[in-house]
């Protein structure tokens, strides 16, 4: 996946620490760890870590994880990098939960430490082609969104053979994400359109890369 080398880069190009909230089973934080990386890996869902601990038993890697809140991750390290990859941020519904993450990720930089993040916001196309189907998304991999445009909520539900999900997610336009980096005191360096770091030309992917200002 482009995302995993992605933020492989910037993990090497800060020297570690990091800190990745939303670590979830590992997909980014175990190739990070193979590469020599320490990685501070935080989730509220102990299931999740347990999936990520195996996962990274199995390459022989060495993960600090963590559970505990995004907006209040149980982190006393100051790193250069904070990451939240996948989508996560999405998973906060309200501005004032947004800013507790964005805060906290703040807090956790020294300063001029950066925070990368990528999120999206589903154009009208998308929408008509998904809505209310179930669609492969990977092998064996199904997803079903349900998407409420007066809300700007997506419930989406995944399922393989052997288990079903659910999750509420909540988008923001670009300009709602700047005005939120702002206001949690971050410098915006990048705002990019894909993991291939071309500039942001309007679709619905947005990779932001910010920076503690002082």
């Amino acid at each position: 996946m482009e995302d995993v080398g992605f933020y492989l880069e910037e993990a090497r190009r800060s020297g570690g620490p990091v800190v990745e909230l939303g670590v979830g089973t590992g997909r980014i934080a175990v190739p990070l760890g193979a590469d020599g990386i320490r990685v501070i890996g935080v989730d509220s869902s102990r299931a999740m870590l347990d999936v990520c601990a195996r996962r990274a038993a199995l390459a022989g890697v060495t993960l600090d994880l963590r559970v505990g809140d995004l907006r209040e991750p149980p982190v006393t390290e100051r790193v250069p990098l904070v990451i939240c990859p996948f989508r996560s941020l999405l998973h906060m519904h309200t501005d004032e939960d947004r800013l507790g993450v964005l805060g906290a990720s703040y807090d956790l930089l020294v300063p001029g430490g950066r925070f990368v993040f990528d999120v999206f916001t589903p154009d009208a196309h998308d929408i008509a082609q998904t809505q209310s189907k179930w669609l492969e998304r990977e092998p064996g991999i199904f997803e079903h969104a349900v998407w409420d445009e007066s809300a700007r909520t997506l419930t989406l539900s995944v399922r393989d053979d052997e288990r079903e999900t659910t999750m509420s997610l909540a988008w923001l336009s670009p300009d709602e994400w700047r005005e939120l980096l702002e206001r949690a005191g971050f410098e915006i360096e990048a705002c990019y359109g894909w993991f291939d770091r071309t500039p942001y030309k309007g679709r619905e992917d947005t990779i932001w890369v910010t920076r503690r200002a002082d």
